[in-house]
This record gives structure tokens, C-alpha cells and sequence, in this order.
């Protein structure tokens, strides 16, 4: 029980794919600048994930080892393909919204990471632990860093008004237009990174 939890909690703070692995820079640089894309692809990545593992786990024994990335590919193409479909019927505005993004899952390093250090070798529950684990702890920063650039940079988070009025009208505030630029993306994530580190004594330790 203990080694099934770890496989969930590692991810999102010791073994974090984004802030220790630094894997997956790019789609949170690309779609966190609103939360609701950010929560939606980091959903999309769990479902992916938790599936595509327990599918090449099952398949492990049975994937000769020389073809072995073109099946892992065809299985992580076909889950982002059935996801893609599902949210273009039921949430097309978000669909819209990530456009490529979606996509682009197939090519995410964690995802293909994952099944190549774990999948292949484990069983199907622990290698369903694995991946919704580090999907999780993904999806957590493009949360986090959606959350600080929707906020600070349009006061709005979920498309809803946060900054009051008056802060603006009597205080003269001014939304961060920087935030929702790309570069900031990498700056959260930065900062991020020098928070968990100066409190974890672990990762001082790797560093």
C-alpha cells in the first residue's frame, strides 16, 4: 500500500514531471494563460495517461521490443484522438481554445516517459497509479501557474471577475498585461521551482 501511494505522491512534489523532471515546458508556457484551458488539458492528460499505461502494461509481454514505440504512439494517438472528439462535442468553445494543444499530447515526453519507465514493466494497477500520479502532479502546475496569470493578469479566474471594481476605480490598479505573455509562463514556473526546492530539503540535496 505504502509503494501505491508513493506512486501517486511523488509526482506532486519529489518527482514533479515539470518542476524536477522539467518535462512538459511547453504547454505551460502555451495554455495557461486562462485556467479553464489549463484545467481541461490537465484532465485530458490524466485520462490519457491512466489509460494508455493500463493498455501497454496488459500489451507488455505481447509488444515485440523493436516495435515498441510505434505501438506506444499508436495507443497515446488513439486515447488524445477519442479525447479530442469527446470535448469538440460536449465542450467545443475549450476544444476551440486549445486548438493543436490537444494534439500535441501525443508528442508530450512525460506521457511516452512514463510508459517507457514504467508501463512496460509493471503491473496494470501500478502502472494506473504511475500515470494518473504524474498526470496529476503536471496538471497541478498548469493549474498553479494558469491560476497567478488569469489572475494578475486580467482579474478574472474561470472567465468570472476577481479584482474588485474599486480596487481599480480607487486604488488604480492595473492588470499585469506582462502575465499573459508567454515569458511570465516561464517565470511562474521559475518561481515555483525555487519555492519547492527552498523547502523541500530533498531536492537540495539532488541539486
Amino acid at each position: 500500500m505504502s509503494k501505491n501511494k508513493v506512486l501517486l505522491t511523488d509526482p506532486l512534489d519529489d518527482n514533479n514531471p515539470i518542476t524536477v523532471q522539467v518535462l512538459g515546458i511547453c504547454s505551460a508556457l502555451a495554455i495557461t494563460v486562462q485556467l479553464k484551458a489549463a484545467i481541461v488539458m490537465s484532465l485530458s492528460v490524466v485520462a490519457v495517461m491512466g489509460a494508455s499505461n493500463v493498455i501497454v502494461s496488459i500489451l507488455r509481454n505481447l509488444i515485440p521490443n523493436r516495435i515498441r514505440i510505434i505501438v506506444q504512439l499508436t495507443v497515446i494517438a488513439s486515447l488524445v484522438v477519442l479525447v479530442d472528439q469527446i470535448l469538440k462535442a460536449y465542450a467545443y468553445d475549450v476544444s476551440k481554445e486549445l486548438s493543436i494543444f490537444i494534439g500535441l499530447i501525443i508528442t508530450n515526453c512525460i506521457v511516452m516517459g512514463r510508459l517507457e519507465a514504467f508501463a512496460l514493466g509493471n503491473g496494470v494497477w501500478r502502472s494506473f497509479l504511475d500515470g494518473v500520479g504524474n498526470a496529476f502532479g503536471y496538471g497541478g502546475i498548469l493549474i498553479l501557474v494558469a491560476f497567478f496569470r488569469e489572475l494578475l493578469g486580467s482579474g478574472n479566474l474561470l472567465g468570472i471577475q476577481v479584482i474588485p471594481d474599486f480596487f481599480y476605480e480607487q486604488w488604480g490598479y492595473e492588470n499585469n498585461g506582462m502575465m499573459l505573455l508567454s515569458p511570465m509562463a516561464l517565470i511562474t514556473v521559475g518561481l515555483i521551482i525555487w519555492v519547492q526546492r527552498s523547502r523541500n530539503r530533498k531536492l537540495i540535496e539532488k541539486a
